[in-house]
């Protein structure tokens, strides 16, 4: 392991020693092939966000306006910002397909500081995301329920809000994400086969809706398509981003690829080109079924099929939407673990963490303590809250990985690459400032939520992660590390 010439915050990780194991059985199992990571990818990105964002933007609240019909435009507007970035990730991964995602690339490109920094973002990001989706997932529960005739106590079917005022918990969110956490801490073989057809029912599931929905749109609730002007769908482009961004958490199964280097950037792109399609073509079937202003945003397609009177096929949805949705907890919950593992490795937190299990290649540990903090976080807090908190933190990451990718070409541009970014620096530059624009659509407390989370992780760094850093000459890791290497 070399060291660099003077170790500072602003060190930066040879992309050499990227994934270098550390002594402290930091393993992780290779078994994803190319269809595994696309359907991990699609996993992430379609879910919560068309089955239960499109319509909470849609109809709007009390703080934001009804975007309606409209909402397709935010949905396009979040994917071309999307695009950018996924054209950056792509060559990322093709260059390091390593576990870490955007922050072992801002590691490797912009210094140790930045990594630091975007990798304490995704561990909250990335947990909120499953709680998000799990609150997500219990809408559609208690709405298959209902179907069938169950009615679930308020008190248990929804966190307190001004629109659910009866609520106290919601217990099935909770529950899910202690199902996802399971099913992931079997490993990533198990995980990748479930994906694969989990994803391949979810595809079917959205194709269904749109091909039934398609012969009951009604033009006139096309009308007035953009109710309350441009500015409430660039609101609304912001919150439903956190539909378009599942590559990002499925690049941090690179390590685990059979073939990294090769099916990660195909896997980014054709993972985002399949979910945006099937975005817009929902998204105009739910808006065009059911008046925005009368769209439950609990459980939006059940409730448009509902309006037409279809009940059956609103409860049939209602309980293909809840398998479906879990794919995109799996994903997110992947992402949080396999960066809180990477950050462990390279000695930014504690190598307890780092831990993987001999049998089936996974860090349990973090596995179970992120499992166990999104499902408090998806039983107290309400779905916006949590989804504006989550897309301010990918945002960031964002706008640091396509800063990075132009720094990398200069820095470092006889590194092999089996993907190069198209129109290169326009494409990333593109991605930054859509990027930076979409998170000042968000409101100012989502910045304070999100400035007091940076600060926490600051006082970490500088007390913990800086003096254990592998990068660091005198670290007790790294030292200990060349002891046991001197006496092997």
């Amino acid at each position: 392991m070399s060291s660099p010439a003077r170790y500072s915050v602003l060190s930066r990780k040879p992309i050499d020693e990227v994934g270098e194991e550390d002594g402290h059985g930091s393993g992780l199992k290779k078994s994803l092939g190319l269809w595994q990571l696309t359907a991990i990818g699609v996993g992430g990105i379609i879910g919560v966000g068309i089955f239960t964002l499109a319509g909470v933007v849609a109809r709007g609240d009390a703080v934001n306006p009804a975007v309606g019909p409209a909402v397709v435009i935010s949905f396009l507007i979040a994917g071309l910002a999307s695009a950018a970035a996924a054209l950056s990730y792509a060559e990322f991964a093709g260059m390091i397909p390593r576990a870490g995602s955007a922050y072992t690339y801002g590691y490797v490109a912009l210094g140790e500081i930045v990594g630091w920094f975007i990798g304490w973002d995704l561990l909250l990001e990335y947990t909120a995301i499953v709680s998000v989706v799990a609150i997500g997932i219990s809408g559609y529960f208690s709405a298959f329920l209902g179907g069938i005739g169950i009615e679930l106590p308020a008190a248990l079917a929804y966190a307190h809000t001004p629109e659910t005022p009866d609520g106290i918990i919601n217990l099935p969110a909770i529950l899910t994400c202690l199902l996802v956490t399971w099913i992931l801490s079997r490993g990533s073989k198990s995980f990748g086969r479930f994906e694969l057809v989990a994803v391949g029912l979810k595809i079917l599931v959205v194709l269904a809706i749109i091909g039934i929905g398609i012969f009951h749109i009604h033009t006139e609730n096309f009308v007035p398509f953009m109710p309350n002007g441009f500015e409430p769908a660039m609101a609304g482009a912001a919150t439903v981003f956190f539909a378009v961004f599942g590559y990002d958490a499925m690049s941090t199964a690179a390590e685990e690829a059979v073939d990294g280097k090769k099916h990660m950037p195909k896997a980014i792109l054709l993972s985002l080109a399949i979910a945006m399609a099937l975005y817009v073509l929902a998204t105009l079937v739910l808006t065009g079924m059911q008046k925005y202003t009368e769209i439950n945003p609990q459980s939006a397609f059940a409730s448009a099929f509902d309006s037409v009177g279809m009940p059956t096929i609103a409860t049939i949805i209602s309980a293909f939407a809840v398998v479906s949705i879990l794919t995109v907890m799996l994903t997110f919950m992947l992402g949080v673990t396999r960066v809180w593992f990477s950050m462990s490795r390279d000695g930014l937190l504690p190598a307890w963490f780092a831990k993987t299990d001999r049998k089936r290649g996974v860090p349990l540990r973090v596995t179970w303590i992120a499992g166990i903090a999104s499902a408090l976080l998806a039983g107290v807090f309400p779905i916006r809250l949590v989804a504006d908190l989550t897309n301010i933190g990918i945002l960031a990451a964002f706008v640091v990985v396509c800063a990075a990718v132009i720094v990398l070409r200069k820095t470092r541009p006889d590194t092999p690459r089996t993907f190069r970014i198209p129109f290169m620096p326009v494409v990333p530059i593109f991605g930054l400032l859509a990027s930076g624009f979409l998170m000042l659509q968000l409101h100012w407390d989502t910045w304070v939520r999100f400035g007091g989370w940076l600060i926490i992780g600051l006082i970490v760094y500088w007390f913990y992660g800086r003096k254990n850093s592998m990068l660091n000459p005198n670290s007790p890791r790294r030292l200990a590390l060349r002891e046991r290497q001197e006496v092997g």
